[in-house]
């Protein structure tokens, strides 16, 4: 099934970077490889973000299908985020740019 697009894209690259675009998004992406996390799991591993952008980016990721929100009905009520099948196909994606990052942190990348 083709996804929904927000709008046309110039380039296909150009669509990856509407989906992971921003600093928190591939943070929030990376937590979640990890299993299925709360918000308050989510905020503790990453302190910089702030409770309004956590929420937001959620939502976009859920809107984008990257992740799926599951609500259980207790008391108090309890909100898991997890990936999709599709947040879990950007997995070789994220792992290539961890390599890079290392590689980069290392000093190993020619050209700076």
């Amino acid at each position: 099934m083709r996804p929904k697009l927000k709008h046309t894209y110039q380039i296909p690259s150009e669509a990856t970077l509407d989906v992971l675009g921003g600093k928190w998004k591939t943070l929030i992406l990376c937590q979640l490889y990890y299993g299925p996390k709360r918000t308050s799991e989510l905020k503790k591993q990453m302190p910089d973000i702030s409770q309004k952008i956590l929420t937001q980016q959620l939502r976009e990721l859920e809107e984008d299908g990257i992740v799926i929100r599951t609500v259980y009905s207790q008391v108090p009520p309890k909100v898991e985020y997890e990936l999709s099948e599709l947040g879990e196909s950007l997995k070789p994606i994220m792992d290539l740019m961890c390599e890079w990052g290392e590689r980069y942190l290392r000093g190993e990348i020619p050209g700076k």
